[in-house]
């Protein structure tokens, strides 16, 4: 644990001097820092820069600065190869961030002197096949999101689990999400909280047309396919709200468990519910 890399959100405010006591701290402490090359330069610490490549092969974890979309962002870089990955939380609500900037110091501490554990978590795959090809494929940590576009009328998504039909959805959408995408935009389209550690596929339909559509809970070994109906464009997949790809009529996604999982550094002491209690109050106060 000794070769930490660094993923850093440049928009955040504060930025140039949190990088600068991490740096500090991290080499204090003997360990060597790697940062990708690019934003090595815009940080002013150059010597430190290592291409994508090699930040992504060399390191052993990796610190990220910013909030939950940059850990997201890192997560699908860095879950093929197994890298532990820890967020300091520089943005505003930070579910999947372990470090608030207060403690930072203390905490990095502790997870060089041992007191940690790696906590799994699944990931989605979705393809989109057109006329029979396959035409795009990514992963995610948090969802795959079947949505219409600003000036779409409701869409209509013809779902199957493991080939058997579910059900046609008049909507805004669709999200098929993971554990721990449960607390994300499925959560605020009506889904229920998921415990991380349990291992499912959640789809939580978006303003569905109809009085009875609520969310479904499947096997995490499921495979969810969609069928776009409607006739209209501006139909988009995103996965984890990042990466988006514009579908058309006739196109079928199929959303299932990816490979890789991502590995998320935990402090000892803190549990999930926990985690929970605290980032709902923020989200509240900050609302109100």
């Amino acid at each position: 644990m000794r070769t930490v890399g660094l993923m850093i959100n440049l928009e955040k405010e504060g930025i140039l001097e949190l990088v600068g006591q991490i740096v500090s701290l991290l080499e204090e402490e003997g360990c060597t820092v790697l940062i990708e090359e690019e934003t090595a330069g815009a940080v002013g610490i150059a010597e430190l820069g290592v291409s994508q490549g090699q930040l992504i092969s060399l390191v052993d974890w990796v610190i990220v600065l910013g909030g939950d979309g940059t850990l997201l962002s890192c997560a699908r870089q860095f879950a093929a190869a197994g890298t532990p990955i820890i967020g300091i939380n520089v943005g505003r609500l930070g579910f999947l961030t372990e470090i608030d900037v207060p403690g930072m110091k203390l905490d990095l501490k502790r997870i060089l002197n041992g007191h940690y554990y790696i906590e799994e978590r699944m990931m989605l795959e979705a393809e989109v096949f057109r006329q029979g090809k396959v035409v795009e494929q990514s992963v995610g940590l948090n969802d795959a999101v079947i949505t219409k576009g600003a000036f779409a009328r409701l869409i209509l998504l013809e779902v199957f689990i493991n080939e058997q039909y579910l059900n046609t959805y008049p909507a805004d959408g669709l999200i098929v999400a993971s554990p721990t995408g449960s607390t994300a935009y499925s959560l605020s389209a009506g889904g229920p909280l998921v415990a991380p550690n349990l291992e499912l596929i959640l789809l939580t339909p978006i303003c569905p047309h109809t009085l009875w559509s609520r969310p479904i809970v499947v096997a995490s070994d499921s495979n969810v396919k969609v069928n776009i109906l409607s006739r209209l464009g501006g139909v988009m997949l995103t996965m984890d709200g990042q990466h988006g790809f514009w579908l058309e009529q006739g196109d079928q996604v199929v959303i299932k468990r990816a490979l890789h999982n991502t590995r998320l550094l935990r402090l000892k002491g803190r549990s999930f519910f926990e985690v929970l209690r605290e980032k709902l109050r923020e989200d509240d106060r900050s609302n109100g």
